[in-house]
């Protein structure tokens, strides 16, 4: 069964393939790739972010405040209607990151997002979830507002799942056709052979890792997907409006 709560502490670092080559076969000294990018190099992984009508929730995450949170609807490949997603609460308390997800077809997440109702519960949904995401339906009308989807490669710390590196690369984001099941295309987030990496552990991050990143020079940064889009998003609007002012 796929892991439903999380709890841990994510640090982001934005890298170039030399980069990206280099720590890679670094860390293949201390970790092991995930079950599926054994057998693959990537997974594909696509998500709508929902939010209000004014994009409360992302301008709120982008003043930096202490506490956060967002919902979002996940799902792994190009799924065909009918199929399951995960819907996914994520807050995020003084740099400490919860995340709790349950299982739910396309449709019945939509339509819980949509009227605020609990779907009739089946085996596959979390009970304890759906009740916090539909105490979070309350304080907000929400409406999906952007599609975001990249490839990912994962790893696992040898002997510790508590450690866990993602790579994701080819970001791209639209604002249209906001189904999972329309496709995973759209505009890029950022230019070819940029990979966006990511440390995810319950607790500190291991001395070797601290030791590695120290020797390969990388640095923290605050990266957000979603917050990037928006950024770019509100960017372009306000490029057209005042090019609409000065026609």
């Amino acid at each position: 069964m796929a892991i439903e709560v999380f709890n841990r502490y994510e640090n982001k670092y934005l890298l170039d393939d030399a980069a990206y080559r280099r720590v890679y076969d670094r860390l293949l000294e201390y970790m092991e790739l995930d079950e599926y990018n054994k057998r693959h190099p990537y997974y594909s992984i696509g998500n709508i972010y929902f939010d209000t009508s004014n994009d409360a929730l992302i301008r709120k995450s982008l003043s930096k405040p202490k506490y956060k949170e967002k919902l979002r609807l996940r799902a792994y490949g190009v799924p065909r209607p009918g199929a399951k997603g995960y819907l996914e609460l994520k807050k995020k308390v003084f740099g400490l990151v919860n995340k709790r997800r349950t299982s739910l077809t396309l449709d019945e997440a939509f339509e819980f997002v949509r009227t605020g109702v609990e779907p009739e519960h089946k085996d596959y949904m979390n009970t304890q979830v759906l009740h916090e995401i539909h105490y979070f339906l309350q304080r907000y009308e929400l409406e999906p507002k952007v599609y975001l989807a990249y490839e990912r490669k994962a790893m696992f710390c040898i002997g510790n799942r508590d450690l866990r590196i993602t790579f994701d690369t080819n970001i791209r984001s639209r604002r249209y056709d906001l189904r999972l099941e329309d496709g995973d295309y759209g505009e890029p987030l950022l230019e070819p052979g940029r990979w966006l990496m990511e440390v995810k552990a319950e607790k500190t991050i291991p001395m070797w890792l601290s030791r590695m990143l120290s020797e390969h020079r990388m640095f923290r940064t605050s990266f957000s997907k979603y917050g990037n889009e928006y950024k770019k998003y509100a960017a372009n609007g306000k490029i057209v409006k005042e090019a609409a002012i000065y026609a």
